[in-house]
């Protein structure tokens, strides 16, 4: 598996946060969906609430 880091932001009440995570996955769309499902489990939001700005391989 290859380490990516992805980054963006997302939507929260007081605006929108920016945000960088590394993941491990096999590759670029698997380590997008890890992001956004960790981001709506810890943070309670919805797919539409989160911009992935850009998936790059650590």
């Amino acid at each position: 598996m290859s380490q990516f880091v992805v980054s963006g932001r997302f939507q929260d009440r007081l605006g929108h946060r920016d945000f960088e995570k590394t993941i491990d996955a096999p590759n670029e769309n698997v380590a997008r969906e890890h992001v956004l499902s960790r981001l709506g489990s810890e943070h309670g939001l919805k797919r539409t609430q989160v911009e992935i700005s850009e998936v790059s391989a650590a």
